[in-house]
């Protein structure tokens, strides 16, 4: 198990670049009494972690050569998992000298719900589409823009719900509880594609029958059914998250209001997570 791990500098040096400079601007910054909260680092390590199972371990090599499942298995862990975790590792003061360069706020835009997913969707089904997803399994090159582009739609896809960069002020947490129950129907209906076909989309696995005992529909019913309960762990726990967040915005909302807070202002001071400058 262990002797099948592909150690390939060029795919694990960004990973271990970006894990370095994420270490040094932390302790820059505990040094400057505003230390990094432990259970973000260990969220952005383990976001780190899983690009690197992606890529390095077995399931890229399964997954190119032999099932179709695994290879769900890593675009779940490319472009759903690591980026959740990655995003919320982050924080504002993490994030200022990347924030201080020119343009960067600009992609703020892609923090609004309209915009990040119908780009998730669209890479999403794009990516899927046979013509595209037997290119990537055959090219190398192409392979590797793929991950990227799921990497990337990722991290739109999560960033109105984590506001690393801020959402309009509409988007608050009643709307992301929405946004998560929308994306869920995409990917569940995506799922429900591979579960249901009467036969194998792709040509790349057409001998999927020696690998596993599992034939080519079967190993894509499989690849379906991992991306829908994947999804449904990640919604509920996103799910509950969110109903714990609204229902202690909505103390601290009615609390600030009998302290004599204008509503506006106790709205905005709630909707953005800083109540306790009211104080």
């Amino acid at each position: 198990m262990l002797t099948s791990w592909t150690l390939d500098p060029l795919q694990l040096a960004p990973i271990v670049l970006v894990g370095i400079a994420y270490g040094v601007r932390a302790r820059t910054l505990a040094r400057r009494e505003q230390p990094v909260p432990t259970w973000r680092i260990a969220l952005f390590m383990l976001g780190l972690s899983l690009l690197v199972v992606a890529v390095a371990s077995p399931i890229d090599r399964i997954g190119e050569e032999e099932l179709f499942a695994f290879h769900m298995g890593q675009h779940l862990l490319i472009g759903d998992l690591a980026p959740l975790c990655i995003l919320a590792g982050l924080t504002g003061p993490l994030l200022r000298p990347i924030l201080a360069l020119p343009g960067v706020l600009r992609l703020k835009v892609l923090a609004n719900p309209f915009v990040a997913l119908p780009i998730w969707t669209a890479n999403l089904v794009l990516w899927h589409l046979p013509f595209l997803y037997e290119g990537a399994v055959e090219n190398s090159a192409l392979h590797a823009v793929e991950h990227i582009a799921f990497f990337s739609a990722g991290i739109v896809l999560w960033l109105p719900v984590l506001e690393t960069l801020p959402a309009p002020e509409w988007f608050g947490t009643g709307a992301k509880l929405a946004y998560i129950v929308g994306v869920r129907l995409v990917a569940t209906v995506v799922g429900n594609v591979f579960v249901w076909a009467g036969s194998a989309f792709y040509d790349v696995y057409a001998d999927g029958d020696e690998y596993l005992g599992l034939s080519p529909s079967a190993d894509q019913g499989l690849a379906g059914s991992l991306m829908m309960l994947e999804g449904s762990i990640v919604t509920v726990v996103a799910l509950a998250w969110l109903f714990l967040r609204m229902a202690q915005e909505g103390e601290v909302r009615q609390e600030l209001i009998e302290k004599g807070i204008d509503e506006r202002t106790a709205r905005r001071a709630v909707r953005y997570r800083r109540w306790h400058e009211l104080a």
